[in-house]
């Protein structure tokens, strides 16, 4: 088979679908929307390879309940990415992002370096950079951010921002009761939250929380304010493609895979 796959012009040991590159992905076992959401955004010879951090009280219906859920995730990621590993993924891409945002800064910083240590090495996209550097490729300040969580949440959005620099005119946390329920959130909702973070002179708007399927409604909203409004999902699958020089240009999910 060697032997055939020379003559064929073809790299011996390369995956024959991911063969430019094998994303592994980390989400919680309650999501059931940003898996589907990467494979809508997918591109010829880029494979995502999912593990699943077993949550086993999904409720979310006060602060207290938030950290639980986030105790739960810190317990159980370092088995999951050991698992998805095993693989031989190329890049560790995180398909949550409440925990991307916990504690600033530095709390991205040190949750990035965990997952690096833990995958041997491997680099990730978090939802928390991705959303930062899409803000300052369109070159905005002043924004208005749309979460499912419970004000706890919503306070940690605020901090990672406002230590980058930006503005956090007005923020909606939708506080879903559970994890499961931030996927019953309807277009029509997520619509209205936007228009509501909407304030004159806001650059960008911002929807964090990968459980709320809003990659394509994204793109739509930018035609309606004439601005970009950048999906969680999209964003971070745009990190990661284009950290590992994959350049394709998708169209449906708003401008910052289409255009950058």
């Amino acid at each position: 088979m060697g032997f055939l796959n020379c003559v064929n012009g073809e790299v011996p040991g390369r995956d024959v679908l991911g063969w430019r590159r094998k994303f592994g992905v980390i989400i919680p076992s309650t999501n059931t929307v940003v898996e589907p959401e990467f494979h809508a955004m997918s591109v010829p010879g880029v494979t995502a390879h999912t593990g699943r951090i077993h949550i086993r009280n999904q409720h979310l219906a006060s602060d207290e309940d938030m950290l639980g859920l986030l105790e739960q995730i810190r317990d159980e990621i370092g088995a999951t990415v050991e698992r998805v590993v095993t693989a031989e993924p190329d890049y560790m891409v995180m398909g949550m992002s409440a925990e991307t945002f916990w504690d600033g800064v530095e709390g991205n910083r040190r949750f990035k370096q965990q997952i690096k240590d833990t995958s041997g090495g491997l680099d990730v996209a978090t939802g928390a950079e991705a959303c930062e550097r899409a803000l300052q490729l369109f070159g905005a300040k002043r924004i208005g951010v749309v979460t499912p969580y419970q004000p706890v949440g919503d306070e940690n959005v605020v901090r990672f921002f406002g230590e980058l620099g930006f503005e956090v005119a007005a923020i909606k946390g939708l506080k879903c009761p559970s994890a499961v329920s931030i996927a019953h959130v309807t277009e029509t909702e997520l619509r209205d939250a936007l228009i509501e973070v909407n304030e004159p002179e806001v650059d960008a708007l911002v929807q964090c929380g990968t459980n709320l399927s809003m990659v394509h409604l994204a793109d739509e909203a930018e035609r309606w304010f004439d601005k970009p409004v950048i999906a969680i999902n999209a964003a971070t699958w745009w990190m990661a493609l284009r950290d590992n020089g994959i350049e394709d240009r998708l169209h449906g999910f708003g401008s910052l895979l289409r255009d950058h």
